[in-house]
């Protein structure tokens, strides 16, 4: 389910829930943000990578907000790398291991990373 668009303060809903971590999205300023949250590795990424994959296939820009992401390994990043490729995607608030993953694999300097979901969808 997602908001409509045009209103800042939309509240999060739940998209699906196939096994943790759910996938959660919402619109911000017209833009669909899916919420990452929890630990990604190839054994629970698939519900976040199906629906960014179904989401790159219809919007030409899409938010994760990684604030919420305790721990994130290749499988995670290979993911982000993959749907950039697709559209324009921003990753927002990446948390001190991800930013660190994505520092080390020079990932930060193709991926846009944003600090905030303002910057992000303007």
């Amino acid at each position: 389910m997602r908001h409509s668009a045009g209103s800042d303060d939309d509240r999060p809903a739940q998209v699906g829930r196939t096994g943790p971590p759910a996938v959660v999205q919402y619109e911000f300023r017209g833009v669909p943000v899916f919420v990452a949250h929890g630990e990604y590795d190839l054994a629970s990424i698939t519900p976040l990578a199906d629906a960014l994959r179904s989401a790159a296939e219809k919007y030409p820009r899409l938010v994760v907000d990684t604030a919420a992401v305790g721990f994130a390994d290749s499988t995670f990043l290979n993911l982000l790398i993959s749907v950039h490729r697709a559209t324009d995607l921003r990753v927002v608030a990446p948390p001190a291991q991800l930013r660190r993953l994505l520092e080390l694999t020079g990932a930060d300097k193709v991926l846009k990373v944003r600090a905030d979901l303002a910057d992000a969808t303007s």
